[in-house]
Order: C-alpha cells, then sequence, then structure tokens
C-alpha cells in the first residue's frame, strides 16, 4: 500500500476501484497476517496519541483526560479484532462429510465459512473523534473482516481525521496491506457518490435520524442495494421503581443527573426520558444537581443550532414546565457552551399525546422527566417508546417472589424495544467486550440485529458460504482438509 504526502483522496473513481482492486488480495490475507496489520495500526495510533490528542482538544472543545482515554479505547477495539482473528472461530467453519446414509437422503459434502462481503464505505461520527472516526469500530471492524474501507470523515474534526488517516494509511503499508486497503474521502457530495457507486458492498453511519435514513434510502435504492448498518437515534428510557426511589433515592437522583449531562448530552446512549412514581421528589432533586452542572462545549456549531431548535419546539409545548432552562455561553472557539436543561412533561400519559417531540432524541443537555401513576400506564409509555440502543430499570434490592418478579413483564417490554437493559446502572459508558449489544430496533439502528461495539461487530462485513463437494486444491484454506490455518471448526 503505497503513503502519500496526504491521506485525503481527491479523485474518488481512482479511490473506489483501489478499494475494489485491493478486495481480494485484502480478502486473501490469512486471519493472523490482518492481525498483524491491525496491531500496527494500533501500535502506531498509541504512539502517535501526544501529538492527535492536542489536535483534537482544538477541534472538539473536548477535554484531554477524555479524548486520551479515547484513544486508547480505539487502540484496544482494534487489537481486540486482532485477538478474535487469531482465534478464528469467528468464521463459523462448518464441515459436513458426505453421509450416504443420511435421514434425509444421501448428503454431499458441505462446508461452510464466513467470507469478506467486499469494500466498506464507513462514515464517521461527530461525538467520538476517536472511537467511532477514522480508527474506530466500524473501521476496525471491516478491515478485520477482510474488507478494504473507504472512510468518509465527518467537518467536525477535520485536521484529527487526516492525521489519524495518515498513520493507518502509514501502519497498513508498513504491515504490507495492498494499495487500496484504507483511504479517507471529505465532502457530503463524495459520500453520497461513494454510497451509490457499485464497488462498495455495504455501509455503516453513526449519526442523525434524518442524515442515516436518507442515506439508508440510497443504499436500498441501488440498483443492486446493499447493507446499511445506520445508528441513527436513541431516546433510552429509564424507569424508577417505587422501592428503588425509596431506597436509592439520592443515588439515582445523582447518577441520573450525572448521565445525561455528561459530555454535554452528546452520547447515543444519553438517558433522554426518565419515568417515575407519581408524587415522586426525584424532579426537584434532579433540577438542583443538574444547576450546579457547569456549562459545556458542544461539538460543532450545527449541532448548536439543532439544539436550540430542538430545547425551543420541547419547552413551547402545553403542559411542559420547565425546571432548568440552562444558559448559552459563548468560548474562544465560536461553538456555544450550554449548561443543562430539564424539562418535566406531568402524567406519563401526556408523552402519549405529544409523542412526535416528547419522545424523540435531543442531541444535547436535556432530558424529560414525567410521573407514571400505575403500572398500566407505565406499560403504555414504554410500548410507544421507539427503538432505542438502551433501556435502563433502577430496581429494588427486594428481588420479588422466586416464581415471577413482578417486575418482569417491564422488563420484558423494554427488552423489545433496546438493545441493551441496564440495571441499577446508567447507560453512558459502552463496554467494549464480547458480549457487547450496541444496537436496537429502527431508529436506533437500521440493522438491529447487529452491534456496532464488541468484536461480534464483525458479523456486519462478512457473508456465509457453502461450498458442495468440492476438490480439496479448490478449496479456501480455511475448508481444506489439512485445515492449514488451524482454524476451529464443527462437524
Amino acid at each position: 500500500m503505497s503513503t502519500t504526502d496526504s491521506a485525503v483522496e481527491q479523485d474518488l473513481d481512482r479511490t473506489l476501484a483501489a478499494a475494489a482492486a485491493a478486495a481480494p488480495e485484502w480478502a486473501r490475507r490469512t486471519p493472523a497476517e490482518r492481525a498483524d496489520a491491525l496491531t500496527a495500526v494500533a501500535d502506531a495510533l498509541d504512539a502517535a496519541s501526544p501529538a492527535l490528542v492536542p489536535i483534537a482538544i482544538a477541534e472538539t472543545g473536548l477535554a484531554e483526560g477524555r479524548l486520551t482515554g479515547e484513544v486508547t479505547r480505539t487502540t484496544v477495539q482494534l487489537r481486540m479484532f486482532a485477538d478474535l482473528l487469531r482465534d478464528g472461530s469467528y468464521l463459523r467453519v462448518q464441515v459436513d462429510e458426505p453421509d450416504p446414509d443420511f435421514v434425509l437422503g444421501a448428503r454431499p459434502d458441505l462446508r461452510r465459512v464466513l467470507l469478506p462481503i467486499g469494500p466498506v464505505l464507513v462514515f464517521a461520527a461527530s461525538n467520538f473523534p476517536f472511537a467511532f472516526s477514522v480508527a474506530g469500530g466500524d473501521t476496525a471492524s471491516a478491515l478485520a473482516a477482510g474488507c478494504p474501507v473507504v472512510l468518509k470523515a465527518h467537518p467536525g474534526h477535520p485536521e484529527t481525521s487526516l492525521r489519524t488517516a495518515e498513520i493507518v494509511r502509514a501502519a497498513l503499508d508498513a504491515a504490507g496491506a495492498p494499495d487500496g486497503t484504507f483511504a479517507m474521502i471529505t465532502g457530503v457530495a463524495d459520500g453520497r457518490r461513494a454510497l451509490e457507486d457499485p464497488r462498495i458492498e455495504a455501509a455503516a453511519f453513526t449519526g442523525s435520524v434524518a442524515g442515516g435514513r436518507a442515506l439508508f434510502d440510497v443504499a436500498a435504492a441501488r440498483p443492486k442495494p446493499i447493507p446499511f448498518f445506520g445508528e441513527l437515534g436513541s431516546i433510552n428510557p429509564v424507569v424508577v421503581t417505587e422501592e428503588a426511589e425509596r431506597e436509592r433515592g439520592a443515588d439515582i437522583a445523582t447518577g441520573f443527573t450525572g448521565s445525561f449531562t455528561l459530555g454535554a448530552g452528546q452520547f447515543c446512549t444519553k438517558p433522554g426520558i426518565l419515568l417515575v412514581p407519581a408524587g415522586s421528589a426525584l424532579p426537584a432533586r434532579i433540577a438542583e444537581l443538574a444547576a450546579e452542572v457547569p456549562a459545556a462545549r458542544v461539538l460543532t456549531g450545527k449541532i448548536a443550532d439543532g439544539y436550540r431548535q430542538r430545547l425551543d419546539e420541547v419547552t413551547a409545548l402545553d403542559g411542559v414546565e420547565v425546571l432548568l432552562r440552562g444558559d448559552e455561553q459563548r468560548t474562544e472557539s465560536g461553538v456555544p457552551a450550554f449548561a443543562p436543561s430539564l424539562l418535566h412533561a406531568g402524567a406519563a400519559s401526556n408523552l402519549l399525546d405529544r409523542d412526535a417531540v416528547l419522545l424523540e432524541e435531543t442531541f444535547g443537555p436535556t432530558a424529560v422527566i414525567a410521573e407514571y401513576a400505575s403500572d398500566e400506564e407505565l406499560r403504555q409509555v414504554l410500548a410507544a417508546i421507539d427503538g432505542s440502543l438502551t433501556a435502563t430499570v433502577q430496581t429494588s434490592g427486594d428481588p420479588g417472589p422466586a416464581e415471577r418478579d413482578p417486575l418482569l413483564p417491564i422488563v420484558e417490554l423494554v427488552a423489545a424495544r433496546a438493545g441493551r437493559v441496564v440495571f441499577d446502572q446508567w447507560p453512558t459508558g459502552v463496554a467494549v467486550t464480547a458480549a457487547q449489544q450496541h444496537g436496537g430496533p429502527y431508529p436506533a439502528t437500521t440493522a438491529p440485529a447487529h452491534t456496532s461495539v464488541g468484536t461480534a461487530a464483525i458479523d456486519r462485513f462478512l457473508r456465509p458460504v457453502a461450498f458442495q463437494n468440492a476438490p480439496d486444491s479448490l478449496l479456501p484454506p480455511l475448508l481444506q482438509a489439512a485445515n492449514p490455518l488451524g482454524v476451529p471448526r464443527a462437524g
């Protein structure tokens, strides 16, 4: 893979042609060879962290500690995928040898494996300039799967993206990856053109519902539609039981305040709606705590404009009480900072009358509280909430009857609407582990069967292929009788 003076490709057609040409060669690399390349990228990013972090601070206003930790998360993700590749079980190789006495009739030799889907277009996110951007989880999982990546940079941190892309390209070059394995493009027009191009076989996106849905429709409308793995929007409801408030009310108020204001409320897992028992003291207590949280800069001017508009829309609704309206402050960067706002919608049933406004995500440091008077009212509201990345239940220390916990119907309801159900903790902060599920029903994602965090994210960019009665010499090494790569197999 050749290194250029800039990681940004100015000629989109040349970029896509290079990715298509690289696809079969990168796919043929053994899992161990791709693992070595990912490790090389991780090592290079770790070494460059002291130079990258100040650039990201200047562009995003995020704190040094947050960004340093995010670089670490990025490189940990890369190394986790490298470990997954070396293990080989992710390929789910299945070998069924011929059986003339099979109960349904003579069975042929069948060998099944997961193969790379082809070049992947990744749209970087605004709110994580490292972990969900150029070298983030989408890029790492696609490269691990054996797919070249064309990365569309986010305009909110252009210099950070450019420098990161240069490091990724140089590391892949040094590791012997074919030319075209990774490239970065910029601009809305080129991003859409790339998505429409037949050489792109799948796409991954993190961003707004409007932007993601528009791109999803483009992917589906192509003459040859492709998978589009979009993470779009999520309100992430939180339910507090009477028993939980009675036992841990102060802790719940503190935890919720910290969670919805974390990172100026710009996390996709931010809890956006809190459902509390009627007569709860939590709304007033949370308002007091949130009033002590200092204003924090949002990432971009565009986000600031959208946040103001959204806050004005919600506060203008009849019946919505503004418990706290945070000030907007100027910053040296020109991108404003906002103190938290907290809104009270009254009875939970009011959410049903205004669901088109109140039950939508607000990207910024704002949350809505509503009070439910019965389990039935709570169930009605939860049933009206669209798909979310997370749902949280704050419970009592008493687990309830062993034969059937009374909370079970509520848990079943939220599990049908969220990819991750959190108990007695808070949804912000996504553990990068094999068991993680960062996804959910639409509009949380366009592909609820998949995750964009954790090692299972690789599944998005693999497709199963079965070889029937194939000569051993014509099989991929992963399926050959001698198993030269030592990949685990079932059968």
